[in-house]
């Protein structure tokens, strides 16, 4: 395996401004006028060359006073970082925690640090539905835990969940479970009692 020693700078700095994730962990590079440093594959805009230091370890580029790229995350001991994966799990993470408050898709973008339209490309592409269609099928299993642990009516629900109209809810639970919340809720009862 070759080492940052073994590359020529020419090499480094087209690996550089390629985003060539082959020689993630070979190498580091680090930009004077940010502070900061990354690897090769990070998607970061392409510094100027004549601010540009290499290093062959985390520990160089940070001893060199640098700190780490939060996008690429080259502090991160794996060899390779995926930014993407990190972003689905912070959306899921706070779709999960707010679902019974209102949540528009540029609120949860913000939380997690990306535009609306880069938030709902990335979501559909790596889990094949939209941050919307997961915070359905997050409020809708909330709606059936409700309707058989608990008293509340339907509408009680629908609201406690975080649906803004009962027939918002109701029409989500239809799309969902092909029942009503309260054909849903009978099913399950006479299923309980033979």
């Amino acid at each position: 395996m070759k080492d940052q020693n073994d590359i020529s700078k020419d090499t480094m700095w087209k690996a550089t401004v390629s985003c060539d994730s082959v020689y993630d962990g070979i190498f580091f590079y680090a930009v004077k006028t940010t502070g900061i440093f990354c690897r090769p594959s990070c998607k970061s805009k392409v510094p100027n060359v004549d601010n540009v230091s290499f290093f062959s370890n985390v520990a160089e580029a940070q001893k060199a006073g640098y700190r780490p790229c939060k996008r690429c995350r080259p502090d991160l001991e794996s060899k390779s970082y995926d930014p993407f994966q990190s972003i689905i799990e912070d959306t899921k993470k706070v779709i999960k925690n707010n679902y019974c408050q209102k949540m528009p898709l540029n609120e949860v973008a913000l939380k997690v640090g990306v535009s609306r339209f880069h938030l709902n490309r990335i979501f559909k592409n790596r889990t094949g539905y939209t941050p919307h269609m997961y915070l359905e099928e997050i409020r809708i299993k909330k709606a059936k835990e409700l309707l058989l642990m608990t008293k509340l009516n339907s509408t009680e629900i629908g609201y406690q969940i975080g649906y803004q109209s009962i027939s918002s809810f109701y029409n989500a639970f239809k799309r969902s479970t092909g029942l009503s919340p309260s054909q849903f809720q009978a099913n399950h009862v006479e299923t309980e009692i033979y």
